[in-house]
């Protein structure tokens, strides 16, 4: 516009000392400039740059910094290379935390400012303490308070889920005889079979607790293909010889419970098992992209 105006002034005074100019094309010569002006093109505003993702939950973004950052974090914390699976388990656990805060998100939970502030101030390091942590650990004031409510959040849910777990659950009482080869394995499986006390038998391989696998629940045992065999058996009968990556089991069982008192770490377990079927289920219900690795 200023430009324009300049111009039909000059243009003006150049014509005055030989032609007058009217007042009317004065006005003309202006209001073409005023029209050149309006039609000149307007300068493009900036772009954001797109933020690059390595996946979505319902969603909600998983950056690939806060992948890189977290895995960075889980290699120092490992104090070695990842190898892929590792890596893979980062991004699981990335998700299965977005799953959760989402959850307690939906259930009504709200981790406000307050609750982000105390809980930073439970640290107790102080300002500069607190922001040498940060930097060493790959993160800045904002991705470092949205990750602590986001595992606030994780953390109420995942207590929500295991808190309804039952004290008790279905198990039986047990015992077995573990051998190292197969032939021995059947040789004392046709001894059971010729009428050989199972109990017996299991002290001479076990002396010190005489095979008693105590009770137990599903899920339990370290060899969970014994389980369906287990299982199935009623008080008094054993099992044919069964391999697993321990040896060749044979196994009586003793007692069985439809609602037996778990012991303190079984209930751990089944609460471990409680959260991980909830995670599968959510997971079969969630709408998730995974874009790295």
């Amino acid at each position: 516009m200023i430009l324009g105006i300049l111009t039909a002034f000059l243009f003006s005074g150049c014509q005055s000392s030989s032609v007058e100019t009217s007042p009317v094309e004065t006005q003309v010569t202006a209001t073409a400039s005023e029209q050149e002006d309006t039609d000149a093109p307007t300068p493009l505003q900036p772009t954001e740059t797109p933020v690059s993702l390595a996946a979505q939950v319902n969603g909600d973004a998983i950056t690939i910094a806060e992948y890189q950052a977290e895995l960075a974090r889980y290699r120092a914390a490992i104090g070695t290379e990842l190898a892929t699976e590792y890596e893979e388990l980062v991004m699981q656990e990335l998700i299965d935390q977005f799953l959760m805060s989402q959850a307690a998100a939906d259930a009504g939970f709200v981790v406000d400012d307050a609750m982000l502030q105390s809980r930073i101030d439970q640290l107790d390091i102080g300002v500069e303490a607190l922001g040498s942590w940060l930097n060493e650990h790959g993160y800045t004031d904002e991705t470092f308070r949205s990750a602590l409510g986001r595992s606030i959040a994780a953390a109420w849910m995942r207590d929500r889920i295991v808190a309804e777990v039952s004290q008790t659950a279905e198990q039986v009482h047990a015992r077995q005889i573990l051998l190292y080869n197969s032939d021995e394995a059947d040789t004392v499986f046709n001894q059971l079979e010729s009428g050989a006390d199972f109990e017996t038998l299991a002290e001479q391989y076990d002396p010190l607790h005489g095979g008693d696998l105590g009770w137990f629940p599903r899920g339990y045992l370290t060899v969970p293909e014994l389980d369906d065999v287990i299982f199935s058996l009623s008080p008094g009968d054993y099992s044919p010889v069964t391999q697993t990556m321990l040896g060749f089991h044979i196994v009586q069982l003793i007692e069985k419970d439809t609602a037996y008192l778990l012991n303190p770490n079984a209930y751990r377990v089944v609460q471990t098992q409680t959260l991980e079927q909830w995670l599968q289920d959510r997971r079969t219900q969630s709408e998730i992209s995974i874009y790295s690795p």
